[in-house]
């Protein structure tokens, strides 16, 4: 007779394979899953549910995605599948970002090397093109992934109808009164010739040439030089470029002054700088005379260090004390705090350097030259007039414009801004923080900083490829058309033509015929060319993409349950859409706001392609699986900067083996499951039981608080500890060489059965190609089309007390413990004998009489838990012994017992030749 063939061995082609082939077989699910079009299905079987809606933030389309796009894909992914599988009704509507300058860079870049120049309208075409070809190629890229969603009806804010709704947006903002055009220094990129945001910016290292300028008194107005001779103030400034556009010189009015003599020189500075600047400038000796407050000095005038004309004393109360002369070179062209100083002061407002950085015939001298050269040239003048007292290189933090990573400057210029202080905006979104859940909790005192201190927002570019600023001017007074219908007229021709006709089609078109100005009765317009700032186009999307008609799948109630994103969108995203919300709709357009860090290396160096670190999700996913790679994001934790590289991506890959055998394992002893044949629980099966209900409970809780790290290791800690180091050995012998309809072996069928469909449905969102796998074996009565279709088990709080440290829990815990010294103290035996399985012992464990009557209650099984021959109790101090058994081996269990004895020819245990009918 051939024992072996009389075990209830596991069928391998029931379970599924050991080794797991991902990146052939996701693609299969994936497949599958288009086919059956399982999103709508899902969506479909929540209707009714309560809804949990995750509102997308754009990725811009002008690349392949990159492991941070990836990785917050993945962690969208997670919410609204999680939320799925807590039941409600969790939509999830994709969202491209298309407009702005590196998409029109690109392009231009492109039909440059074919040496076409192209008009508005082309390159406009060009654009649109280009980003259609990366919405595809994104799309794909995600859906590899494993990420469910509206795929084939994203919104993408070149959208006809979506530009209409940005149009909408600006006419709304503007009939409320919180749109305006004014002359403003502004953030302005001198390469991409355009004005920025200050959400647009980032701020770097870089180094400056600092200098300490004398200028000489012209006028004292109110007698504080005393009549000294050759009196001067000296300003500290690290943009020499500047220096053509002084008008003033600024004061704090509290502060004291020193008048210092050196030489035959006055000067007048701040008097705590006094010793600081004499060692900057290398003052020998000098001496100070007196002191004189700062507001007795407005309105004298001192001389420009070199053109013929005043520099006017004014007071400020933001000069500062802490480097410097105390005294701040003042040009209201180029500075914000210049340029409302200098209206305070009736100033002109002199800018003499053009978009492109070069300075104009305003400057005079130095017309023509780019504001980086004219540093030089500036110095060497101020030096031939002996105003310059000291140059040296300064390193400082400045700002950089974040698309190009180039150098940006002040420049005061005609811009359109949305008014943070009108009727009461900025104060309303402070409140509208505070009514919002920020996760991190630290994450809202970062919004709070970025909105109370961010100026007035400028939403104007200079720019060809976006959504055309939709204002028109009465001509020749320049005066701008504010009517709400001409706007909604506009909007109206957009929706059905595309934002291309603002740029193509003459101005009257968008005007009633014979339409006059309002305020001036002039009837000739013309168009302004700017374009809307593209994160005015993402800050609309919850208003174009929740207000929609019905029919368009996306409408939903706002504010949504969630934004997520990078932290860098609280000066992005989550900033202009709060803006845009807090005006139109008087509240947040979120309930909740969770951000994540970045991506590095495993040495914590960004990724870059000259260092050759980069992780391309794409290359993971054909190498590893896209399930290994949403194993590493889930095991990380992402709210800080995570590591990434092939050799982590490997680990956990090893990890996700771990999980995927367990779960293979439980499932192989299922292809005969009778689910109508539910026998009570042995003790073993029924604490497994309970444990999988602990677990439920708790990576559930964890999903609800987006802590995916906790859920993953907690099923990894499950299925190593739990199920792998006990459980799995503790049924094996029941399963294998029980009889197959024994009570003993259903038992642990119906455990493994219960624990395997738990732990499928909780690792669906973070491992949904696996979970879908296995989900597809499991014998099941009314069983669904896919795991994602079903819900998380609902343990009750009741439930959870009723396990807690009841008399089985305490039982086990016993067992396991001793077990564990056991387990210790045969590793140290096998050291001095010849023994190397612990099936080949008898272990003798002498404790007191408690435990030997809980170890005892676990009846004849306790051998099998122990993995020994047998067990014997001895009360007394602890000690745990082994010999070698007396006892024969089963030739089919290969385990020995007392009772194995021969038969027909083999050695069999009682319980072996009851299954055999011997």
């Amino acid at each position: 007779m051939d024992l072996k063939a009389t075990l209830n061995l596991p069928d391998a082609e029931f379970t599924i394979p050991m080794k797991a082939d991902l990146a052939i077989r996701e693609p299969q699910i994936q497949a599958e899953w288009a086919k059956r079009r399982l999103y709508h299905e899902i969506q479909e079987s929540r209707r009714g549910r309560p809804a949990f809606v995750l509102h997308d933030g754009p990725p811009y389309t002008n690349s392949p995605i990159h492991l941070g796009t990836a990785m917050n894909k993945l962690l969208k992914d997670f919410v609204v599948k999680s939320r799925t599988m807590m039941g409600f009704r969790a939509p999830y509507v994709p969202g491209y970002d298309n407009h702005g300058l590196p998409i029109e860079q690109a392009v231009a870049k492109k039909l440059a090397e074919k040496k076409i120049t192209p008009d508005v309208i082309t390159l406009r075409k060009a654009c649109r093109e280009h980003a259609a070809e990366y919405i595809e190629i994104q799309t794909r890229q995600f859906q590899r992934l494993g990420v469910f969603g509206l795929w084939e009806k994203p919104y993408t804010t070149m959208d006809y109808r979506f530009e209409a709704g940005i149009v909408r947006v600006f006419g709304h903002l503007m009939k409320d009164g919180y749109i305006y055009r004014g002359l403003r220094p502004t953030l302005w990129s001198p390469t991409s010739r355009t004005a920025l945001a200050d959400t647009e910016i980032i701020y770097k290292d870089h180094v400056s040439k600092a200098i300490h300028v004398a200028f000489q008194l012209a006028e004292d107005l109110n007698g504080f030089s005393n009549n000294l001779p050759n009196v001067h103030t000296i300003i500290w400034t690290t943009t020499p470029w500047t220096i053509p556009a002084n008008l003033a010189v600024a004061f704090h009015p509290s502060l004291d002054y020193s008048m210092v003599r050196v030489d035959d020189r006055h000067f007048l500075i701040y008097s705590g700088l006094v010793q600081q600047v004499a060692e900057k400038l290398g003052w020998q000796s000098f001496e100070v005379l007196y002191e004189v407050l700062g507001a007795s000095l407005e309105g004298s005038k001192f001389k420009h260090p070199i053109f013929d004309r005043p520099s006017l004393a004014v007071l400020a109360d933001y000069v500062t004390t802490e480097d410097g002369t105390g005294v701040v070179h003042t040009a209201p062209g180029h500075g914000r705090d210049d340029f409302f100083t200098g209206q305070k002061y009736g100033l002109p407002i002199l800018c003499p350097v053009d978009e492109r950085g070069v300075l104009t015939a305003e400057a005079g001298e130095f017309d023509g030259l780019s504001y980086k050269d004219c540093d030089t040239f500036v110095v060497d003048r101020l030096r031939q007039v002996g105003m310059l007292l000291h140059e040296e290189d300064h390193q400082h933090s400045y700002p950089y414009a974040e698309r190009d990573e180039k150098p940006v400057i002040f420049r005061a210029t005609e811009q359109w801004f949305v008014g943070l202080d009108r009727h009461d905006l900025r104060e309303r979104m402070m409140k509208a923080i505070d009514e919002v859940q920020w996760h991190p909790a630290t994450a809202k005192n970062r919004i709070q900083a970025m909105v109370s201190g961010r100026p007035d927002w400028c939403i104007s570019r200079q720019r060809p490829w976006g959504v055309g600023l939709p204002v028109l001017y009465a001509m020749p007074s320049r005066t701008p058309v504010s009517d709400p219908d001409i706007v909604e007229g506009i909007a109206q021709a957009i929706e059905q033509h595309g934002s291309d006709i603002w740029f193509d089609w003459p101005a009257g078109d968008f005007l009633p015929a014979g339409y006059a100005h309002r305020q001036t009765g002039e009837t000739t317009f013309e168009k302004e060319t700017d374009v809307l700032d593209v994160w005015f186009d993402s800050g609309s999307t919850h208003y174009n993409v929740f207000t929609a008609p019905v029919e368009t799948e996306w409408h939903e109630e706002l504010p949504v349950d969630l934004y997520l994103e990078g932290s860098d969108q609280h000066r992005g995203w989550f900033n202009s859409s709060l803006v845009i919300s807090t005006a139109i709709r008087g509240q947040a357009p979120y309930r909740e706001v969770l951000t994540h860090g970045f991506v590095n290396d495993e040495k914590g160096q960004k990724m870059s392609k000259r260092l050759g670190n980069v992780v391309d999700p794409e290359k993971a996913c054909e190498t590893y699986g896209a399930d290994v790679v949403r194993y590493w994001l889930a095991s990380v934790d992402y709210a800080y900067d995570v590591p990434c590289s092939d050799n982590l991506l490997k680990q956990f890959g090893e990890q996700y083996r771990k999980v995927r055998n367990t779960l293979r394992f439980l499932l192989s002893n299922l292809d005969d499951y009778d689910l109508n044949d539910q026998p009570e629980l042995l003790d073993v099966d029924r604490w497994m039981v309970e444990q999988v209900d602990l677990l439920v409970a708790d990576c559930v809780a964890a999903y609800q608080d987006y802590d995916f790290n906790r859920v993953i290791q907690g099923l990894h800690n499950f299925c190593v500890n739990e199920l792998s180091a006990f459980y799995v050995d503790a049924i094996k012998d029941r399963m294998y060489c029980d009889g197959k309809e024994w009570p003993s072996r259903r038992s642990a069928q119906r455990a493994s059965h219960y624990a395997l469909l738990q732990l499928v449905r909780l690792i669906a969102p973070l491992l949904p190609h696996t979970a879908e796998e296995v989900y597809a074996k499991i014998p099941l009565e009314g069983k669904l089309g896919s795991v994602h279709m079903e819900e998380f088990a609902a343990i009750s709080k009741e439930r959870l007390l009723e396990i807690e440290g009841n008399e089985l829990q305490q039982r086990v815990a016993v067992l396991l413990a001793m077990r564990s010294e056991v387990f210790a103290a045969f590793e140290a035996f096998k050291a001095g004998s010849e023994i190397r399985d612990s099936q080949d012992v008898v272990v003798n464990i002498t404790t007191n009489a408690d435990t030997i009557s809980t170890l005892r209650s676990f009846g004849t099984d306790l051998a099998n838990l122990m993995k020994v021959s047998e067990v014997n109790f001895v009360e007394g101090e602890p000690l745990i012994t082994f010999v070698a058994s007396p006892h024969p081996k089963c030739d089919r269990s290969r385990l020995r017992r007392p009772d194995v004895a021969q038969l027909n020819g083999f050695m069999l245990s009682a319980r072996d030749r009851q299954v055999l009918g011997w």
